[in-house]
């Protein structure tokens, strides 16, 4: 769509291209040394003091998204810009559209903290650049990793047959990009280790059919990179149904094994999970340590947030049973003051990665082939940063007694946190609180809470997230920062207390007995389509996500709208001229739009061209009782996070996105009204489409307005 230009600003336009023509290219210049000396002690001035007064900054941003495209030009700049107006730029540009991880006020997700420590080796780090994918490519990258993997092992209580030092067994350690990246990994050489197993009992079978029969676990509280692990590894993951302390038991599993055998299905790997991402729960790997034994299942523990409270040795009960396990990963990069990325992994085998990742083309063997790691063979990727120069760094400048006072200072203020929520018997905690993460809500139903959080998040003076536990809608409180205070909670708790006087006071006494069910939540006018609860487990707005993947930009609106009529419900047939006026806008605009902007518009297209004969949603579900579109599934045996409803593709005639023009749209609105065109009428759609034989002024300036 061309835009609109006053003549004031294509002057300027045309001014500024005289300009660059006459103007000779300056000569191509690059950062020498004794600049990069001052502008990297100025770099490290500007960290210290953001670190240092983090808190002043509003920890959420208040920017809507396309923010940033107002801010910089179209095009990247033909000759070298001064270093002051790139650096200028950061505080303009990026600081506006920042989350502030590090601010006492981030409540959200887990930590994801950084120290000077951690800074500094990275600094270094990369300076060197290393690509440490064999032990001959950089050996200190490699020499490194062992060593601080074993002592990273040794500090969190691990048993002897994780660490390279242990001459009587395979296993060691290895650091990661990510968590998910991990328990990817250990998925495949699991599934490895299954193939070849049932490959030794029948040579005729193909890979192909022992990964069809493929069958995973995992806890209902699992963290949703485990089932991107099953989709991608192309295996089934069955979900455990938890306990009512969330946790996965031994007797729910063996059930689940012995009906999977039943129907010719192979089990081959177990999920459990070490202070899980809704309550921060455990699994008990007491019981399932010997059923994974005895069934020769591969037992993989993801302790990506808990696992660095177990460097100290009170906490250390909360993995008993970690003998039986093959595999163990957790994120420095959360708890440990490590930044991101760097999650440290152990296999208890690392024949079974080797198996699974082990390529060697002459051009990276070297001469102590077999005879040094070379971690290539250890992991998804070929090549690998110097991450364990951070490691090192850390701690050795924390020292492990200064690591334990990290971690219990986090769990002192958690608990101080729950004493605060406690105080007040509007809230319940409706799951234990462990270490220093604590779940809260409001008495009453769902949308209640949800209000709450949509409120509390939209001050931008604190910022926390949602989760799902047994259908309650929770808000999560995490520690996530070092510089968190108590005075800090407690302004933390002010807030929270005076936003839940207003949610109450506007809510009336009805709502509080109206119980909301999970699968009415997204037809419920008071849950939205918040971006900041746009991924909230109460309130789904996208059933599939992955369209945004799957279809380019022309084809996701046609593709989205089908899928959309199997779970909208109650919307009139009429839209009414607001919304046939928004589909004007972004139909006009030649924007952007994701699929969560785009929902309103699709839905309301897909049902004015809905035939009257075409059964609707509600009358299929009163048809066919045992019918429903709740998208969530309460079937232990379907994943938890992805939602499945009853195809009703056939038969809909879906209109023609791709077809509607911006015309077409401009030409329905005019005949939307009877009414005379004003003046400002007539100026408005000048502005957003082409509009001949009229004179238009600019609104700001007062200049012709000129189309172009």
């Amino acid at each position: 769509m061309p835009r609109a230009r006053c003549s004031n600003e294509l002057s300027a336009i045309h001014s500024t291209a005289t300009r660059k023509e006459d103007r000779s290219p300056s000569p191509i210049t690059v950062m020498d040394t004794d600049e990069y000396r001052k502008r990297g002690k100025e770099m490290v001035e500007y960290i210290a003091d953001y670190l240092e007064t983090i808190r002043e900054r509003r920890v959420f941003p208040d920017v809507k998204p396309g923010y940033m495209r107002d801010l910089v030009p179209d095009e990247a700049p033909e000759f070298p810009e001064p270093w002051q107006n790139i650096f200028n730029d950061v505080e303009r540009v990026v600081m506006p559209g920042v989350t502030h991880w590090q601010s006492p006020y981030m409540h959200a997700y887990f930590p994801a903290l950084n120290s000077f420590p951690s800074l500094l080796a990275d600094m270094l780090a990369d300076a060197i650049n290393c690509l440490g994918f064999t032990w001959a490519s950089s050996p200190a990258c490699t020499e490194l990793e062992i060593v601080v993997m074993d002592w990273l092992a040794r500090m969190i209580g691990l048993p002897e047959h994780f660490l390279h030092s242990c001459k009587d067994s395979p296993g060691g350690g290895v650091i990661q990009t990510t968590a998910s990246e991990a328990t990817f990994v250990c998925l495949l050489a699991a599934r490895t280790e299954a193939i070849q197993k049932y490959q030794e009992e029948d040579p005729e079978l193909e890979d192909a059919e022992v990964n069809s029969r493929l069958v995973a676990y995992c806890s209902d509280q699992a963290h949703s990179s485990v089932e991107k692990a099953g989709l991608i590894g192309l295996v089934k993951m069955r979900y455990i149904e938890s306990d009512d302390n969330l946790s996965m038991r031994g007797d729910k599993v063996v059930e689940a094994i012995q009906n999977d055998r039943e129907k010719g299905l192979i089990p081959f790997f177990l999920c459990a999970t070490l202070g899980t991402t809704g309550s921060c729960s455990f699994d008990n790997l007491q019981e399932l340590g010997p059923i994974c034994a005895q069934e020769e299942l591969w037992m993989h523990v993801d302790a990506a947030y808990a696992g660095t409270a177990f460097i100290c040795p009170e906490f250390r009960h909360l993995m008993a049973g970690i003998e039986y396990a093959h595999s163990l990963a957790f994120n420095p990069s959360k708890w440990m003051m490590v930044h991101f990325d760097c999650t440290a992994m152990w296999v208890k085998n690392s024949g079974s990665l080797h198996r699974t990742f082990n390529v060697e083309p002459i051009y990276l063997q070297h001469e102590n082939t077999g005879l040094a790691i070379d971690y290539m063979h250890w992991q998804i990727g070929l090549s690998k940063r110097f991450r364990a120069l951070k490691l090192w760094f850390v701690i050795r400048s924390f020292g492990v007694a200064g690591l334990q006072k990290h971690i219990r200072e986090g769990v002192r203020m958690a608990q101080k946190f729950e004493a605060f929520v406690k105080s007040d018997p509007r809230f319940e905690i409706p799951a234990t609180r462990h270490l220093g993460m604590v779940v809260f809500r409001l008495k009453g139903e769902n949308d209640l809470t949800e209000k709450l959080l949509k409120k509390i998040n939209s001050t931008g003076k604190l910022h926390c997230v949602p989760a799902c536990l047994k259908g309650k809608y929770v808000i999560r409180f995490t520690v996530t920062s070092t510089y968190t205070t108590v005075d800090d909670l407690s302004r933390d708790w002010t807030i929270i207390r005076a936003v839940t006087s207003e949610v109450l006071s506007k809510t009336p006494a009805e709502e509080h007995k109206a119980k909301v069910f999970l699968k009415d939540t997204r037809k419920n006018p008071d849950f939205g389509t918040s971006l900041l609860l746009a991924n909230s487990p109460m309130s789904p707005k996208i059933v599939n996500g992955s369209f945004a993947a799957i279809f380019d930009n022309n084809d996701v609106l046609f593709e989205f709208a089908k899928k959309l009529q199997q779970f909208k419900l109650d919307v009139q047939d009429s839209p009414g001229k607001a919304m046939r006026r928004r589909i004007r806008g972004m139909l006009m605009a030649g924007k952007q739009y994701s699929l969560d902007s785009r929902m309103d518009l699709v839905t309301t297209l897909v049902q004015s061209a809905r035939p009257s004969d075409m059964p609707t949603m509600r009358e299929n579900s009163l048809e066919n009782p045992d019918y429903h579109d709740t998208g969530v599934q309460t079937d232990v045996t379907n994943s938890p996070s992805r939602g499945r409803s009853r195809s009703v593709d056939e038969g809909i005639t879906t209109p023609d996105l791709k077809g509607i023009t911006q015309q077409d749209a401009i030409e329905e609105g005019e005949g939307e009204s009877s009414s005379p065109e004003t003046d400002t009428t007539k100026e408005s759609r000048a502005i957003n489409g082409r509009v001949e034989g009229h004179l238009y002024r600019c609104n700001k300036c007062g200049a012709p307005i000129t189309v172009q």
